[in-house]
């Protein structure tokens, strides 16, 4: 018999993907960062930034597309939401490389500062191209990860992507909808899929559906009574239902963004 995993409650034979380990060390990368203008002009030192990535590549048996996917600010790549995910998502045709961001290798709570979270991510890409062939790419993370990961798509310097997944976009911090994080979204010409929680304190389903016309290309999934990590009333198995749900949305969405 051959050996099984489990994901989410269900058992799956371990043949249905393959996980490889791959390690980066990037050269120092001198960035200016830039804040709001606070008045008085005030010179600022530029960011030097040294990233090792170590990339985990969950492969399909049969690929139709690849994602790059970052973890959220609490828990890094190994997390069972991400582990789930790129598990599930190489078992839908989708290979997916996952990847820490510098301070949960080491070992530090706080993220780093927003400069050197769109290194990493562009450093994720380049070592995931080399991985991941010429499958069409796609960028996505949950929370922090796909915010960071709209950056890099903002800014226009990754090179072809096709689209940018969004797994509970942090559209502001809980109990402060005024301070906005959507500021760059209009200029990302890729398309955008958010799956959002009704219930999400970052900014619920309603929320995100009222930003939806101002961007060029975004489509919206919503989940009845989710929360920001897609928890619903019910127990366990009706968790599995959603969690598995909301791979399907995600990897026909990516199919039609290449059909």
């Amino acid at each position: 018999m051959r050996p099984l995993y489990s994901a989410c409650g269900f058992q799956f034979p371990v043949s249905s993907f393959q996980l490889f380990v791959f390690r980066y060390r990037f050269p120092v990368t001198t960035i200016g960062s830039r804040t709001p203008d606070p008045g008085p002009r005030i010179r600022q030192s530029p960011i030097r930034i040294l990233t090792n990535v170590e990339l985990k590549v969950y492969r399909s048996d049969n690929p139709f597309a690849g994602v790059v996917l970052a973890h959220g600010a609490g828990a890094g790549q190994l997390s069972s939401f991400m582990v789930d995910a790129a598990r599930g998502f190489a078992r839908r045709g989708v290979s997916v490389a996952t990847f820490d961001f510098p301070y949960i290798t080491a070992q530090r709570k706080l993220p780093d500062r927003t400069p050197v979270l769109e290194q990493a991510w562009r450093d994720a890409i380049d070592a995931a191209r080399s991985q991941l062939d010429t499958l069409p790419l796609f960028l996505g993370g949950k929370s922090m990860g796909g915010r960071i990961a709209t950056h890099v798509a903002a800014q226009k310097n990754v090179g072809t992507v096709s689209g940018v997944l969004l797994l509970g976009y942090p559209l502001h911090p809980p109990g402060r909808p005024e301070q906005r994080r959507d500021a760059h979204l209009p200029s990302i010409a890729e398309p955008l899929l958010f799956i959002q929680g009704e219930k999400d304190t970052f900014g619920g389903a309603d929320e995100i559906g009222a930003m939806i016309p101002r961007l060029q290309h975004a489509t919206l999934h919503r989940i009845p009574g989710g929360d920001h990590s897609f928890r619903v009333p019910g127990g366990k198995v009706k968790q599995a239902e959603v969690f598995e749900s909301v791979l399907d949305v995600a990897s026909e969405w990516m199919r039609s963004r290449i059909g």
